[in-house]
């Protein structure tokens, strides 16, 4: 099936025109400050100037540069699925929903359905597919998704943990199980979703049983610019003293790598620990005792452990990292080889690690495709 893959931000359009019996790829590009001056489009490693005001132009100019008659369907990314369990055709009433989870990704859920209403308006007559980061994680048992918040105030508002990044968790959970030569029903693994925004996931028999995003994508582990977990009683405190507004822009926004060594890029952190920056060497430390953390709990939720994967672009790109967040993990039975580590894998273990470790390459666009075509053929 040949799929247009959609992922609309506030100011971007992500886009891949993807052939799902090939599993490849036959162009993927972006447009750039949509409705800001300098609109640009990414393409084939090239950088071209294009007028876009807002999505609806963003996507013609996409669709001039392929062929729509021989498009078969179109995916769209949603960041927040709220009891979507899977991945759904789109319907009027589906964009209804989508429209009543906006108060819980006001930064996200706006933007994906902005995409989704272009695409309707310019796309008419093909079928499309909402495929939610949310969805993977419905599975997680009630002692894992629910707060110890008071219970009837919080399911009246739908406060509890949704998890976030949940289609690469399933690909790369799915890509792990091949390259171990296994049923995923019968692993048990860890998947890590390491970019400027990152989680863990536990994948039990393939299903996520834990992750570390939660009602929103600030909670877990340090990200680029937000911090992760908070005592609650300190963010109570910052917003009695600041603000909620302000408070808010700082957990989001300068917090994470960025709050703690000046830089979201772990490229610029690991250029002042090189400097011999204090600061630096504590974020990334910090950075990969997180990581580490959440492993050996998944670890200890799933009664052992068979496989980690690291993915995105820290995961599959910063051996450093991978180092710090594997170090004295022997006890699980994890022993690094140093030197696969540092070439990239894809395996980075030694071979008497009784705990696989791989370097999983994530794609998204390529997930989303594949639902996209799952959806359509049921």
């Amino acid at each position: 099936m040949k799929v247009l893959v959609l992922n609309a931000g506030s100011s971007s359009l992500k886009f891949s025109l993807t052939l799902t019996d090939r599993r490849a790829h036959r162009l993927r590009g972006a447009i750039e400050r949509i409705g800001l001056e300098g609109t640009r489009l990414r393409l084939a490693g090239e950088t071209h100037e294009v007028q876009a005001r807002d999505h609806h132009e963003a996507l013609q100019v996409v669709l001039e540069r392929i062929d729509p008659g021989d498009l078969e369907a179109v995916g769209h990314r949603v960041v927040h699925g709220g009891d979507f369990t899977a991945s759904s055709r789109i319907t009027p009433e589906v964009v209804r929903r989508i429209e009543s989870f906006v108060p819980l990704a006001p930064l996200h859920n706006p933007a994906n359905l902005a995409g989704i209403r272009a695409a309707l308006e310019a796309l008419p007559d093909k079928p499309q597919v909402a495929v939610f980061d949310t969805a993977f994680h419905q599975t997680l048992p009630e002692h894992a998704w629910r707060y110890a918040l008071p219970r009837s105030f919080a399911d009246a508002h739908g406060y509890r943990r949704y998890g976030f990044h949940g289609t690469s968790h399933r690909y790369v959970a799915e890509q792990l199980a091949e390259r171990l030569g296994r049923p995923l029903a019968e692993l048990r693994l860890v998947t890590l979703h390491l970019g400027n925004g990152a989680s863990a996931t536990a994948v039990l028999h393939g299903r996520s049983v834990d992750t570390s995003m939660g009602f929103t994508p600030m909670e877990g582990l340090v990200m680029g610019s937000r911090s992760g977990d908070v005592d609650p009683g300190l963010v109570l405190e910052l917003v009695r003293r600041f603000g909620l507004d302000e408070v808010g822009r700082m957990l989001n926004r300068e917090s994470g790598l960025r709050g703690l060594a000046g830089h979201s890029d772990l490229r610029d952190v690991h250029a002042r620990v090189a400097a011999g920056d204090p600061a630096a060497e504590v974020a990334l430390e910090l950075y990969g005792y997180r990581i580490k953390k959440y492993l050996g709990a998944y670890a200890a939720a799933m009664g052992g452990l068979d496989a980690v994967a690291f993915t995105a672009g820290v995961g599959e790109n910063d051996p450093e990292v991978r180092r710090r967040a594997l170090a004295g993990l022997g006890f699980l039975g994890i022993e690094l080889d140093d030197r696969a580590n540092q070439a990239g894998g894809p395996r980075i273990s030694s071979a008497a690690s009784r705990v696989e470790v791989w370097v999983v390459p994530t794609d998204e666009e390529l997930a989303i495709a594949l639902d996209t075509e799952r959806v359509l053929s049921s």
